[in-house]
């Protein structure tokens, strides 16, 4: 969607060479590294959006919470973030779908 709207969308992994710097240039992060608090709030650009799709033992997730949330402009919380949003969008196409499929009987 955001190659679709002409944005740069740069993936990374957690052995990418130089990723803080790649990190601190993002205007939205999205984590899914499985690695509690591995993004740290020092690797953040001002205003970043942060998205943190990691859950892991203890309700933590992949971004430093505590450390990002500072130089944030909007950051999701672990628990209670991206998953709520998952599950709705979820069940809106499943209605979705069952609506367009009694349409089309």
């Amino acid at each position: 969607m955001l190659l679709n709207r002409n944005a740069t969308v740069t993936i990374c992994h957690s052995k990418t060479n130089n990723l803080p710097l790649i990190i601190g240039l993002a205007d939205i992060v999205v984590a899914a590294v499985g690695k509690p608090a591995f993004i740290q709030g020092t690797w953040m650009k001002e205003g970043a959006v942060v998205l943190d799709a990691g859950y892991n033992a203890g309700n933590i997730g992949d971004v430093n919470f505590d450390g990002c949330h500072k130089k944030a402009s909007a950051i999701t919380p672990v628990p209670a973030g991206i998953g709520p949003v998952t599950i709705a969008m979820l069940l809106k196409h499943t209605v979705l779908a069952a609506e367009k499929s009694k349409m089309i009987t």
